[in-house]
């Protein structure tokens, strides 16, 4: 066996540090939705080009430059105006310069691949650790010419970081390029337009607080009236004083709404967004604010009623409840999630099957779930899984990144604690020394359950190994002998036991002998011997 990782330390993850709720803006009246349009399309208009004018500036980019720009964008709107634009433009071009970054790593990566990939001969086997060669010259050939192409985009994308340039779409790549593509998409040129133009609307503001209601420039009051500050090209549109237009009718925040209306009452600053859902042509309002950090519960803490340990695959979460000792109890649960279809189905299908699991969590009275801490963001590069295509579907199609911060989120109000352990080796070893022996006539125990089980005793500290019971005192070896528990400080306890050749008597040393653990290999009366064929011989007929 090959020489185990060190393995993380178990933490307690920190809560979220902000909140969004959404509401739906019903009952607008044509002249609200004309509004809003020339508002979004105007606002728009000008964040596209602070963005060009950002992206221009590159690393040139100081606190002077910044004030330039938004002295130039407050006479076309207002200075909340300019403030909201300049900073989302910022905040826009960070995301890409980030996301450049990750891309460069990623590119490095299935660049080292191919080249230790090609440096081996061809046929040749891979490791457990490391893979091997190409299977056929022409799978050679066409992964050699692949690396140029990497080699080249790797260059490219360099040089763009190290001059700080980067390529951003306002309204997104994806929806750029189906343009080009309106069939497969089942669209039309006009839907196209539509969400394209709906995309690049901008009609959001940052909270200031002491303000009132804690936001000056789009404001709802604690009884749900909306009212938002237009543009200086717009004031004419007004329909109340000092240049804002108030829309027919209010809004109310069903989800977290006595939070929101603390803050409005206290004018604490709240930051709002409007915008247009094509897809079901209706406008929706979100509003979000930041909140203090949660101090993290001691992790002895979180664990004194035990833990749910939580295993996630692509179509569920399955779960088991451990007690103090990290003895399983009860019976695994599963929460089903289905990943397929639109983004929105997929994200309410991840709420649901984490709200059914606090839901659990609660009525079985425990404080603390243990999940893994997992990060694919390296793990389904097409060069890493070469033909396991089907696998790299799978793992991109886990959505841990969602899963992490919701449970974090949900976790929080709940008052239950998360705990985030090191992934390494939960499957394989809770399927190696906690599937079979959970497993009953009544209940099948699956290779999930059973990581389950890994997961929460390595959230307690504890070995995934199962303790088992020394022979009876009648036996050889008397009590103790042959338990399978190591100590805390035993190197690589939680790997599997070394398997010792030869016989398993003291009489004999290893590697001598007939296998003393085979009793049909055994020189015995009625037993047969090792690599012989035993028949009876047939009775004499005298007899």
């Amino acid at each position: 066996m090959g020489e185990l990782r060190i393995l993380a330390v178990p933490f307690v993850a920190s809560g979220p540090s902000g909140v969004a709720i959404r509401t739906h803006l019903k009952q607008l009246t044509a002249g609200d939705e004309e509004v809003l349009r020339l508002v979004g399309a105007h606002l728009g208009s000008l964040a596209s080009k602070d963005l060009k004018a950002r992206c221009r500036d590159g690393l040139e980019h100081s606190a002077e430059t910044w004030a330039v720009r938004k002295r130039e964008l407050t006479p076309l709107s207002s200075s909340r105006w300019a403030g909201s634009i300049t900073k989302a433009t910022h905040d826009q071009w960070a995301l890409a310069r980030r996301c450049q970054s990750a891309h460069i790593q990623n590119l490095e990566a299935g660049i080292r691949t191919i080249e230790h990939r090609l440096s081996q001969p061809v046929g040749q086997k891979g490791t457990k650790h490391a893979p091997g060669g190409y299977r056929s010259r022409r799978e050679w050939h066409a992964k050699s010419r692949r690396l140029r192409v990497l080699q080249d985009r790797l260059a490219t994308t360099r040089a763009d970081h190290e001059a700080g340039l980067v390529h951003v779409a306002r309204g997104g790549k994806r929806l750029a390029r189906t343009r080009h593509h309106l069939e497969t998409a089942h669209l039309t040129e006009s839907a196209w337009r539509g969400r394209w133009e709906a995309e690049r609307w901008f009609c959001q503001a940052d909270g200031e607080s002491g303000k009132r209601y804690g936001n000056e420039t789009i404001r709802v009051g604690p009884e749900g009236e909306v009212s938002l500050k237009l543009p200086a090209p717009l004031a004419h549109l007004a329909n109340a004083p000092h240049g804002r237009y108030v829309l027919a009718r209010g809004v109310a925040f069903a989800h977290r709404g006595s939070e929101w209306a603390d803050r409005v009452t206290a004018n604490r600053a709240i930051a709002y967004r409007i915008y247009l859902d094509t897809g079901r042509n209706r406008w929706y309002l979100t509003a979000s604010w930041q909140t203090p950090p949660t101090p993290t519960l001691p992790i002895e803490a979180a664990l004194t009623h035990g833990v749910i340990g939580v295993d996630m695959n692509a179509d569920h979460l399955a779960a088991w409840r451990l007690d103090v000792h990290g003895n399983p109890t009860g019976s695994p649960r599963r929460f089903f999630y289905d990943l397929t279809g639109t983004a929105p189905h997929r994200d309410a299908q991840v709420r649901h099957a984490l709200t059914r699991l606090l839901h659990w969590a609660r009525s079985c009275g425990v404080r603390a779930i243990a999940v893994e801490d997992l990060d694919f963001g390296a793990e389904k590069t097409r060069e890493k899984h070469g033909r396991r295509k089907r696998f790299r579907q799978l793992v991109s199609g886990m959505p841990t990144g969602k899963l992490r911060a919701r449970l974090a989120s949900m976790a929080d109000a709940t008052g239950i604690a998360v705990i985030a352990v090191d992934p390494a080796y939960t499957s394989r070893w809770g399927a190696q020394h906690w599937q079979k022996p959970l497993t009953t006539t009544i209940r099948k125990t699956t290779r999930h359950d059973a990581a389950a089980v890994a997961i929460g005793r390595r959230a307690q500290g504890h070995p995934i190994r199962r303790r088992t019971a020394p022979p009876p005192q009648h036996r050889s070896d008397a009590v103790g002998h042959r338990t399978v528990q190591a100590g805390p400080d035993v190197p690589g306890r939680e790997g599997t036991r070394p398997r010792i050749p030869g016989p398993r008597t003291r009489s004999v040393r290893p590697g001598r002998g007939v296998n003393a653990g085979n009793r049909n290999a055994q020189h015995r009366p009625g037993r047969s011997a090792e690599h012989e064929t035993w028949q009876q011989d047939s009775l004499p007929l005298s007899l």
